[in-house]
């Protein structure tokens, strides 16, 4: 597990959710969160199919407004901003969806570089090496910019859409299962990536995952979204946590294997990265 400390230069949590309701007709998804990101931390956020997780980072995001609650993101309550007044907010972050979300018919370069032309005239040469620091900071080769996202793996997918989450030089990232669909090394190179990037640039990170290694790797504390609540603590405290749904999910057979092979201890199955 990260053992990296919150960054304290910054009094008071980055993002803070109070008493969020999201419905959807009759059926309600959350129905009270309450979560608070403090500065330099990585959040890692896990719940059941349906329980919400999606719907919660795109509240969080801006891209929703619930049914009641707010969202203050730096101080700030984006669920009563205008599109407009939004745009400010969202140059201060960067996020990457599950399977990447890179525009088809743009090279990688290209999709890189699109959050750097919306907010600023950029020359030619300066679109270019900033580009290529990109590149070169998710552990891509150059000549990869001139690549359509079809030709590339789906872990060289992953890294460019971070490339393009980094454009901005955001203080806060958001991750949307940023290792589904990869195998266990490309995952693993991932965590390490993620863990590196936190490090460099003193980041604050809100990851999406159902993945236990990811989880062991690179979270301070996990976030569970269960009987439309949400239960934050270190990791530590949450596989202490008694209810039936969490212990399941932290102490079943795929639990056992992801932590054992966080620790270097040989067990049946740890050989694959927990799922």
């Amino acid at each position: 597990m990260s053992t990296d400390q919150p960054n304290s230069n910054q009094e008071g949590p980055i993002i803070s959710v109070r008493n969020l309701v999201n419905r959807f007709g009759k059926q309600v998804v959350h129905d009270g969160v309450n979560i608070d990101v403090m500065p330099g931390e990585v959040l890692g956020i896990v719940g059941g199919s349906g329980s919400g997780k999606s719907v919660l980072l795109r509240t969080m995001l801006g891209l929703q407004r619930p049914s009641s609650g707010q969202v203050l993101i730096e101080g700030r309550d984006i669920t009563q901003m205008s599109e407009a007044e939004l745009l400010s907010v969202k140059r201060r972050y960067g996020v990457t969806f599950q399977h990447g979300a890179l525009f088809s018919s743009l090279s990688v370069a290209e999709n890189i570089q699109l959050p750097i032309r919306e907010y600023f005239d950029a020359s030619p040469a300066a679109l270019e090496a900033l580009t290529e620091l990109r590149l070169r900071m998710v552990g891509l080769p150059v000549d990869a910019g001139a690549k359509l996202p079809s030709q590339l793996s789906g872990g060289m997918v992953k890294r460019a859409a971070l490339a393009r989450s980094l454009a901005l030089d955001p203080a806060l990232l958001f991750l949307d299962e940023p290792t589904a669909g990869l195998d266990p090394i490309s995952a693993a190179s991932f965590d390490e990536l993620v863990t590196y990037l936190h490090r460099g640039l003193r980041l604050t990170i809100v990851m999406i995952t159902h993945d236990l290694d990811t989880l062991l790797a690179t979270c301070n504390r996990v976030a569970v979204l269960v009987d439309r609540k949400i239960v934050v603590d270190t990791l530590d405290g949450i596989m202490n946590n008694p209810h039936p749904w969490i212990q399941e999910y932290f102490h079943g057979p795929r639990s056992r294997a992801a932590q054992a092979a966080a620790a270097g201890d040989p067990a049946p199955g740890s050989s694959e990265r927990a799922r």
